[in-house]
């Protein structure tokens, strides 16, 4: 199916969901537009990176992956930012950012309207992705270190803004929405400065560095330590980066042509089921026992399978 055909409806139910969040009147309405851009994101994503790679001019996939992954998890973090800038210092919060949010679509669906047509091969229908057996060793490595640095990315998306201002003793949501933000531009900038490293390398350290991260992220909750918080922020931001880019780069390198948007499909759907594993993980824990231990519990889980991957990654002949 052509990138277009599924970017333009994409883009058009981001919108939408941006729309119902601004309209919001009870929890019925936020789950909707929750939907809605679960839908977008995860209709665009895949299709975005297969466009990448077809525009890269020299056909380098290595960059054509730097890219992606920069520009997705910089709108991760610019979101909260300005989203929290805006409900702290702006008029009507509830709704403001979610219109800037829109406004912000606009020259989105400009851009997606000027790609080229393409003309598939074959007629499209509805299939679920899936994942040649050339590749299944690499995508299980691989797609297992892009799903725990999201799992971190979700667990400290849930918890950094709550802990940042209890521990500050502010209750300014611009603030929560920098904590944020500092985690995923650490981890932008890990990927920057990390370009042109080998696949397996950036995911092995990347995995070490989340391990280290989620400890620091218990002990400081534990301790009530804010400059440690920040401290496991930061080198959970760094290792997000790495094991994001070199898993990415990995599964992007070995993808066969034909069946490319596939595996990158797929890749993208383990990818976002981990950012949702920690708030059910967490909040399942959380119904049996104290919510710190429930973290601190999580945080120790996902550490051990954080090593268990980096163990299988070492293993693993590097091909590249």
């Amino acid at each position: 199916m052509g990138r277009r055909k599924v970017l333009v409806p994409a883009v058009i139910v981001a919108a939408l969901g941006s729309a119902a969040f601004a309209m919001a009147t009870s929890v019925a309405w936020l789950f909707g537009a929750r939907l809605l851009q679960g839908l977008a994101v995860g209709a665009a994503s895949g299709a975005l990176t297969a466009a990448l790679n077809e525009a890269e001019p020299t056909g380098n996939r290595r960059r054509a992956a730097l890219v992606s992954t920069v520009a997705s998890v910089g709108g991760l973090g610019t979101g909260p930012l300005l989203a929290g800038i805006l409900a702290q210092y702006a008029p009507a919060p509830y709704k403001l950012p979610f219109i800037v949010e829109i406004i912000l679509l606009v020259p989105a669906f400009i851009a997606v309207l000027l790609l080229p047509v393409a003309r598939p091969a074959t007629k499209w229908r509805p299939r679920r992705p899936s994942i040649p057996p050339s590749v299944r060793g690499v995508f299980g490595t691989s797609g297992t270190a892009g799903f725990l640095a999201f799992t971190v990315v979700g667990l400290f998306l849930a918890l950094v803004p709550t802990y940042v201002t209890k521990l500050s003793g502010s209750t300014s949501l611009a603030l929560a929405g920098g904590a944020v933000t500092l985690m995923l531009a650490c981890s932008c900038l890990a990927q920057l400065l990390s370009y042109g490293k080998q696949a397996r390398i950036l995911q092995i350290t990347g995995l070490a560095l989340l391990a280290t991260g989620l400890v620091l992220l218990a002990v400081a909750g534990g301790i009530s330590s804010l400059p440690l918080l920040l401290v496991a922020t930061v080198i959970g931001g760094v290792g997000q980066g790495m094991a994001f880019l070199g898993s990415i780069t990995e599964v992007n390198r070995t993808a066969p042509p034909d069946r490319h948007a596939d595996v990158i499909s797929s890749f993208y759907v383990v990818v976002y089921l981990g950012v949702g594993v920690p708030v059910i993980g967490v909040g399942l824990l959380a119904r049996a026992i104290p919510l710190l231990q429930a973290v601190q519990w999580f945080s120790a889980v996902v550490a051990v399978l954080c090593l268990i991957d980096l163990v299988a990654l070492s293993r693993r002949k590097q091909t590249a």
